[in-house]
């Protein structure tokens, strides 16, 4: 048994892979098994996942027709053998000591899972690399805490991801934690998130960031104009996860409306204007019905956050008509002196 089984779920990503296997197998931690799941690619990474398995017996080749990303995950969840399972996107990397220091963690403390910040990352034309630092957590007395997700709701604020950290394999497998399995790259990291926490009873979050993620790659699914409900039906899938038990969906309901209100207005930002007005509709019917049945909480959303909800729920033309001219006011505010900049936030600020 490995101590770490690393999955990646890969499709038409050669032009990163190469850098993406390098910092797995460079790794400190040579005890990896290296599952790499070939979803259907039809350029060349199946070629160059054989030609690095040709040369490390660590890598295990799993390949077929494309499936989409949860049932990829999937796939290499139930193939891994490892003590911990990690992640890695074939368009990201990670830092040479990430798995060894994660483990030494997980080992000391008996974690389910241990996450850690990370860099955000873009690279020129010459290969120059700019790196912006995330914090996983904006609290940061709560780094380096033993934590209990499964009875602390308000451990779903940290950053939603995956691949920031290590999970134990026995964790997962007594939980059969898996991704949804909808086609494609459809943000079915969001309902894993949710069940690590639910359930998980020992974790732990550090401030050391290991894992890179790229934000220039193209073809990636958040620059995806045409997915509209996607994240409307994941967000389905974690509702019918949390309600398998009363307690569990009681003490998470408010945080999942509040994760599912952020979610709906990134996926709202993300989609082509086309469908902007149609999404909020569907949005509103959500919120309202939510509303009816008690399932929201002022107390977990911000003033602002709290004030758009009863915005939306009150009128679909009256929220749309107020995103555009704040949308359009950002792209101006680099354009106003700053003593009229502070009279029409001001203004605005009235207006809601």
């Amino acid at each position: 048994m490995a101590k770490v089984s690393v999955i990646l779920p890969i499709y038409n990503v050669e032009k990163y892979l190469r850098e993406c296997l390098d910092s797995v197998v460079g790794q400190t931690l040579q005890d990896l098994e290296i599952i790499c799941v070939n979803d259907g690619s039809t350029d060349r990474s199946l070629s160059i996942i054989r030609e690095y398995a040709e040369k490390d017996s660590r890598i295990v080749v799993i390949t077929g027709p494309n499936g989409g990303y949860g049932k990829a995950m999937n796939r290499g969840l139930d193939r891994a053998t490892g003590e911990y399972i990690g992640i890695v996107e074939p368009d990201d990397y990670i830092v040479p000591e990430m798995y060894q220091e994660l483990c030494e963690i997980a080992d000391k403390n008996n974690l389910d899972f241990v996450k850690a910040d990370f860099y955000r990352f873009t690279r020129t034309e010459k290969g120059e690399e700019n790196l912006q630092l995330e914090h996983i957590g904006k609290n940061l007395n709560r780094y380096g805490e033993l934590l209990d997700p499964s009875h602390d709701p308000e451990t779903i604020r940290f950053t939603m991801n995956t691949w920031c950290g290590i999970y134990r394999r026995t964790f997962i497998e007594r939980y059969h934690i898996r991704h949804n399995e909808t086609p494609g790259a459809s943000f079915q990291d969001n309902g894993f998130y949710f069940q690590t926490f639910v359930y998980a009873e020992r974790a732990m979050i550090v401030d050391k960031p290991y894992y890179r993620n790229r934000r220039d790659n193209p073809d990636s699914s958040v620059k995806n104009k045409e997915k509209v409900y996607c994240m409307n039906i994941e967000y389905d899938f974690i509702r019918d996860i949390l309600m398998r038990d009363r307690e569990v969906w009681e003490r998470f309901q408010y945080m999942y409306w509040w994760k599912k209100y952020n979610n709906y207005m990134f996926t709202f930002d993300r989609i082509d204007d086309a469908f902007k007005k149609e999404y909020l509709q569907r949005m509103q019917m959500e919120f309202k019905r939510a509303m009816q049945k008690g399932e929201l909480s002022q107390a977990v959303f911000t003033e602002l956050e709290w004030k758009k909800i009863q915005s939306l729920i009150h009128s679909v033309n009256g929220f749309y008509d107020t995103l555009r001219s704040a949308k359009v006011f950002r792209k101006l505010v680099p354009l106003v002196p700053q003593p009229v900049k502070r009279f029409i936030l001001k203004v605005m600020s009235k207006r809601k």
